[in-house]
């Protein structure tokens, strides 16, 4: 464990196997331990970095209207100060949007790319099919915002869980300590709700990035990532698309297994059928 300063922040990372360098980037309301459940498994074939975002876990938190321009200066220059540039590089969620937007902009600090279900709305905004599923996430996506720009970090967290991620009655179902670790990162959500480009992404910068990229979703999820990652696989040269039978938003947790060995794979160069 140690804590690297990059831009004026201290950032907590963690690194662990052997081989090719493998970067980590977790999404929002969590920090690097969303990844424990696949960690080992990757770091058999990849050396492993993983960390905390900033305004995440053992990482700083900056007072004042952050970026995800931000969090992606940081990525790159945490790879770049630890030797882990060019790395592959994972992304869930929002950490994928990240992940995405620093390739599109710095693709000679990638060997390759997997990213599950970015929440780029923009780009699945103007699929009539999508479109009204994506008109009801962004709303309650800022009710929950408000809430916790109220002050009220519980009810946000809360209304985000069982409004967006999970479906009513999930909150009660949590256990306490996930419940604890979505009211602790309420303000950084916010943070990243608050910067007006956290839905978009450059589809035109990102067509120069020309390394291999995996593109994956749930079979479970909404149907908004899938339009999403369409609209991103048509400007990466060769992107494959991989669905996870059966899982949702989070297949990294609920089909760790399953979730390693086609990352694994994947990055041997085998990315099967």
């Amino acid at each position: 464990m140690t804590r690297v300063e990059v831009n004026g922040v201290g950032l907590f990372c963690e690194a662990g196997g052997d081989g090719d360098p493998l970067v980590l980037v977790h999404g929002s309301w969590f920090d690097h331990h969303n990844w424990d459940l696949v960690v080992h498994g990757l770091a058999l074939r990849h050396r492993v970095l993983v960390y905390d975002r900033r305004g995440h876990g053992e990482s700083d938190r900056p007072e004042g209207q952050g970026s995800l321009r931000e969090d992606e200066e940081d990525l790159a220059a945490l790879m770049e100060t630890v030797g882990f540039a060019p790395a592959y590089v994972v992304g869930h969620s929002l950490g994928a949007s990240i992940a995405l937007r620093l390739a599109a902009r710095r693709p000679e600090l990638f060997r390759g790319l997997v990213v599950h279900e970015p929440p780029l709305l923009d780009l699945a905004a103007d699929v009539p099919a999508v479109r009204e599923e994506v008109a009801v996430t962004r709303q309650r996506l800022g009710h929950a915002a408000d809430l916790v720009r109220q002050g009220d970090d519980l009810a946000g967290a809360r209304s985000f869980v069982e409004q967006v991620a999970d479906g009513p009655g999930a909150w009660e179902a949590l256990p306490q300590e996930q419940r604890d670790a979505f009211v602790t990162h309420a303000p950084t959500f916010l943070d990243e709700q608050s910067d007006p480009g956290w839905a978009a992404l450059d589809l035109a910068a990102l067509r120069g990035c020309g390394v291999p990229a995996l593109l994956t979703g749930g079979s479970e999820s909404p149907a908004l990532f899938g339009a999403a990652l369409d609209r991103v696989a048509g400007a990466l040269p060769g992107a494959r698309i991989h669905v996870f039978e059966g899982a949702g938003h989070m297949a990294h947790v609920t089909h760790p297994e399953e979730f390693t060995a086609v990352v694994t794979a994947f990055l041997a160069g085998d990315a099967g059928s």
